[in-house]
């Protein structure tokens, strides 16, 4: 309904594209009309998808400026969250390993008609020129990453046993019996590098 409100009243004037369709299968790459031109995303991100379309967004970055999302406050609390605070997460690491984070302000639930069960916030992503840690094999960072943190209770040693043994992780002077939400950026490099040099992602990751 939108959409066809959109177009007609900008048809004149020719200064709006709407292009409607799924946000999570969008190759936002093919609206970039210049080789040296980048986009800018803005968006209200509905809860049950700004987890998906944030990681789809990430395999994008080469083509996007800048992203600005209105999201619900518990999920930029997520993307900003520090290594041992409670928010921080496999988003969190995945988020500020692409992209300088910075929330920039609540919103109340007042804001809205009928106010919503939750508060807003809006939050800025801008993409790294250079990433803050050198990892050899992203999609093995990204296995990594993510299976550390598909137990939040599991030590270290446990939640990697498929991938790295606990000698592995001493010598890269980590302690196996940690918990992964207290590991930093530079940790989970190192650990996905080791994992790399073993052959993890020639196996299929």
């Amino acid at each position: 309904d939108l959409a066809a409100a959109l177009r007609g009243r900008w048809a004149q004037l020719g200064e709006l594209t709407v292009h409607t369709g799924d946000a999570l299968r969008l190759d936002f790459c093919t609206l970039v009309h210049a080789p040296d031109r980048r986009i800018r995303v803005v968006g209200n991100l509905p809860y049950n998808i700004s987890t998906p379309l944030l990681f789809h967004l990430l395999e994008q970055l080469h083509c996007i400026q800048d992203m600005h999302f209105m999201l619900q406050k518990e999920v930029v609390e997520r993307m900003a969250a520090g290594a041992g605070e409670e928010a921080y997460g496999r988003l969190s690491v995945m988020i500020q390993y692409h992209c300088a984070v910075q929330p920039l302000f609540t919103i109340g639930r007042g804001a809205f008609r009928p106010p919503p069960r939750v508060e807003s916030a809006f939050v800025r992503l801008v993409p790294h020129l250079r990433h803050p840690v050198r990892v050899t094999d992203e999609a093995c960072f990204a296995s990594v990453v993510r299976e550390a943190f598909s137990h939040r209770r599991k030590t270290l040693r446990n939640a990697l046993r498929s991938m790295l043994d606990e000698a592995a992780i001493r010598e890269l002077g980590l302690d196996p019996g940690i918990r992964p939400e207290r590991l930093g950026l530079e940790a989970f490099a190192a650990l996905a590098n080791a994992v790399s040099d073993q052959g993890f992602a020639t196996r299929g990751g």
